[in-house]
């Protein structure tokens, strides 16, 4: 019914600043119809009544990854990865950086593989990659660093040997990050829209793409406010290919394509 849908909106809005357009009903029931099946229910509007009476319930969390898109791959969006490694060659002092939207881990572990080919693998002990998401099922695939042959294939020959071990037997079409990638990377849940982060600054570059999307501009400023303080003073921010902050946010200035610094 029209006012379930609603009350999903507004839910899913003050529990991930997430803004449901009405295009996406039909996905929304979709989704949600499996947490329904689990609980033996077939009424929507019981079960948000149940989320609504139990706001500590982890069904909250069921709740927020069902309606969570998780669109990610190895190295998307390429032509940042090239500009980390320019940013972060010949550093000396620690490296930290964060990925504010981490998904199933393609992202961070592509941020990985480029500070090793960068700085060596004997120069990243002090290179420490954050990956945060609210969808805290992506984060246990994220973990986990198992991904199918067929993507890891994609990445050409030398970074599937170099960056993968693959399975064998009944794990055959598998393949689990190297240990000298996973070693540099820690997931975290983050909901970006909670009152407080449970990480720290500063950080060398933020990568945020392609989640700004969901929020609406009064939630997207909050988080480009939060943002300015966890940067270093040279660090970058770098947005997805089709996010733009330069009318709203007076802390960062743009200085390429989707790469935002510090004013």
């Amino acid at each position: 019914m029209p006012t379930d849908f609603e009350r999903i909106r507004r839910l899913i809005y003050a529990r991930a600043g997430i803004v449901l357009a009405e295009h996406k009903r039909e996905m929304v029931y979709s989704r949600l119809s499996r947490r329904l099946q689990h609980h033996g229910l077939v009424d929507f509007k019981e079960y948000i009544d149940r989320l609504e009476r139990h706001p500590d319930s982890s069904e909250w969390d069921a709740f927020t990854n069902a309606l969570t898109t998780n669109l990610t791959a190895f190295f998307r969006e390429a032509h940042h990865f090239p500009l980390l490694a320019t940013h972060i060659a010949g550093r000396k002092t620690p490296v930290r950086i964060w990925c504010a939207a981490a998904s199933t881990g393609e992202e961070p572990y592509s941020i990985a593989m480029t500070v090793i080919e960068t700085l060596g693998p004997t120069t990243t002990s002090q290179v420490q990659v954050i990956g945060t998401d609210i969808d805290t099922d992506a984060l246990e695939i994220a973990r986990a660093g198992i991904y199918s042959v067929d993507q890891i294939l994609k990445l050409g020959p030398e970074r599937a040997r170099r960056f993968f071990q693959r399975g064998t037997g009944s794990r055959g079409g598998l393949a689990r990050v190297h240990p000298e990638v996973s070693r540099l990377v820690e997931f975290k849940p983050l909901n970006l829209c909670a009152p407080r982060w449970t990480l720290n600054g500063p950080f060398d570059v933020i990568f945020c793409r392609n989640v700004m999307i969901y929020f609406d501009r009064k939630t997207q400023a909050e988080i480009l406010q939060r943002f300015a303080p966890l940067l270093k003073p040279d660090g970058l921010l770098i947005a997805g290919h089709s996010e733009n902050f330069t009318q709203m946010e007076s802390r960062f200035r743009l200085r390429g394509k989707t790469i935002y610094v510090l004013k």
